[in-house]
């Protein structure tokens, strides 16, 4: 709950030193929820990444992650992986949990194309930030594609993220496909720009 800032004159502070603080002038106009903030500040951020996968021959892979739709908890993601088994999606995803949360959980709903079937993408993911600002997290999701059709293949996603900037960070993944025909895992590395 905000509360009413004391008046400038019971501050002990020079007014040059207020006039160069955005923080100070923010306090004067209101008290902030700290609280609040925290909790409604994302814990990750939006990331591009590029990197390199070992799906058979090697592949390279695009995408954008946790594309912030306005102050909601939607994100959408998108991603490419060429190569041999080549893929492609879009998903939209709901945080339940307040952004700020170090655990959190988001329905995944989406569109897939894989090697051997496409359709719509369907699932959850796991997000556990070990960082306020982005700079290391874990992401867990499962979902399936084409769900109850004779295509249907399930999805397993394990990515870590460690920053070594303020704005790159290094990431691992790992990828299972499960489908009718055959079960696929794939590994890869990616370099991430946080916005």
């Amino acid at each position: 709950m905000a509360q009413t800032p004391p008046s400038t004159d019971s501050i002990d502070l020079a007014p040059e030193i207020i006039e160069q603080s955005p923080v100070l002038q923010r306090w004067q106009e209101e008290i902030p929820d700290v609280r609040q903030d925290i909790q409604n500040d994302p814990s990750f951020r939006t990331r591009i990444r590029v990197g390199y996968g070992d799906s058979g021959e090697g592949s390279v892979s695009v995408g954008v992650e946790d594309v912030f739709l306005g102050r909601s908890n939607f994100t959408i993601s998108g991603d490419y992986q060429g190569g041999d088994r080549s893929s492609y999606g879009a998903d939209l995803h709901y945080y339940v949990r307040p952004l700020g949360s170090a655990v959190n959980l988001a329905p995944v709903v989406g569109y897939r194309h894989l090697d051997e079937t496409d359709g719509v993408n369907v699932g959850a993911r796991l997000m556990l930030s070990l960082s306020r600002s982005g700079a290391a997290d874990i992401s867990v999701t499962q979902s399936w594609v084409a769900p109850g059709s004779s295509q249907e293949a399930g999805l397993t996603r394990v990515v870590f993220g460690y920053a070594v900037s303020d704005r790159l960070r290094l990431s691992t993944d790992y990828q299972r496909q499960n489908t009718p025909e055959r079960k696929d895992d794939r590994w890869g590395i990616a370099l991430e720009w946080l916005l």
